[in-house]
């Protein structure tokens, strides 16, 4: 006979989602909760107290990131669950501040069925994973993995000149460097999908087993600035037309590759921008993202050849890289235990890549990590109508507590 799975107190789970949302609510039920704002310190100080309430300490780094242990009956290293409490302006309810509640709703479980873990159960909150108001994003995960140089993100500035270090002592969330976190057996991060491939296939759990590589470049085309009246069209030299033809260009040949490549153009600058005048520069972003580093190269080579393209109206054309990112694989014993989870609850699933950047991935470097999606209502996030089903958020939650078990076990 098969025992009976321990899950998670779903009814809690909403109220909890919903309390923490009261922390920055919008009028149209979003949420606005910049990093290390009143409200993202009144969130912060209500996770303090669940945990408190809980009898486990609180402990807080020199990046503000926020740590409860569930003490374990043995001296090993931590499973840590854990997201962000910051959102985006006019954001939603369920990025990040899931994540953080899911460790929040596991160690809940724990306690009241008398389950002592042999593996301490760490709940964190990590700080600045948006970057809305303090960039880069994934500040704090950025620090703890070596990505980004902490002298550098304390001198960050937000729109009114307030440096990320000063905000960070204004809200009472500056700690102990000593305190970061170093190690650990997993980390585990449950997130909404921000993507509209869950819901599209009617599946619930996202089993993910990487971030996607990127890169992103610039590309300035220079023409001449002449009278819009007076110069004949096969005497121009037209910086918008030019453009015009090099984006459809691109298009076709990057639509040649794998059909699971993303790439946007998302900004385009004209100059002068007048309507009597000839464009004489334009510039203009074009990213991709695809997990195989070879298809990245693929892309490179594309957005390099554009610049002796035939197709540039007699213009100069120059392309620049502005960064780019490998792949971050998850590691593949975690990610199969997810999956092993996901199967034993019966929930349907699929194993995927993300196309947004989280905190697991920068703490993938020296952590052994994974991801748990679920489905976001049309695919919306970073906005006030962003949704998730509350059963398919109990559901992501008992995957991550399922695998938190599994890990226990081993």
């Amino acid at each position: 006979m098969q025992q009976q799975k321990v899950l998670i107190n779903g009814k809690r789970l909403k109220e909890t989602l919903e309390k923490f949302a009261d922390f920055g609510r919008t009028k149209n039920n979003g949420v606005t909760r910049l990093s290390l704002s009143e409200e993202d310190r009144l969130a912060r100080n209500y996770l303090r107290s669940c945990c408190e309430e809980m009898g486990l300490e609180v402990k807080v780094d020199d990046m503000g990131n926020m740590y409860a242990t569930l003490e374990g009956t043995q001296e090993k290293q931590p499973i840590v669950i854990g997201s962000h409490l910051d959102s985006v302006k006019k954001g939603g309810r369920f990025d990040g501040v899931l994540g953080v509640i899911a460790g929040l709703e596991v160690v809940r479980t724990l306690m009241e069925n008398n389950i002592k873990p042999r593996v301490p159960v760490v709940i964190a909150n990590i700080t600045n994973e948006e970057g809305a108001r303090f960039e880069p994003s994934m500040m704090a995960s950025g620090v703890l993995s070596g990505k980004f140089e902490k002298s550098a993100m304390l001198q960050s500035t937000d729109t009114d000149g307030v440096t990320f270090g000063a905000a960070l002592k204004a809200i009472g969330y500056e700690g102990d460097e000593a305190e970061r976190l170093k190690e650990a057996k997993a980390f585990l991060e449950i997130h909404i999908e921000q993507g509209p491939i869950l819901e599209h296939e009617a599946l619930t759990i996202g089993v993910v087993e990487c971030v996607l590589g990127m890169v992103c470049y610039e590309i300035e085309v220079s023409g001449e600035s002449d009278h819009a009246g007076t110069t004949p069209m096969s005497m121009r030299k037209d910086a918008l037309f030019a453009t015009n033809n090099l984006i459809t260009e691109a298009r076709t040949k990057l639509n040649s590759l794998e059909n699971d490549l993303v790439y946007t153009m998302g900004r385009l600058n004209v100059h002068p921008n007048i309507h009597t005048v000839i464009p004489n520069k334009v510039v203009f972003t074009l990213e991709a993202r695809h997990k195989d580093p070879a298809t990245i190269k693929q892309v490179e080579e594309i957005i390099l050849g554009l610049t002796q393209s035939p197709a540039n109206e007699g213009c100069e054309v120059k392309a620049t890289k502005l960064w780019g990112r490998d792949t971050v694989w998850f590691n593949e014993e975690i990610v199969d235990t997810v999956e092993q989870a996901t199967k034993s609850l019966g929930y349907s699933y699929k194993r995927m890549v993300s196309g947004a950047g989280h905190d697991a991935q920068f703490i993938a470097s020296y952590i052994p990590s994974a991801m748990v999606f679920v489905p976001s209502i049309n695919g919306k996030s970073h906005d006030e109508d962003e949704l998730t089903t509350w059963e398919d958020c109990e559901k992501g939650v008992n995957v991550i507590l399922e695998t938190v078990l599994a890990l226990q076990a081993e």
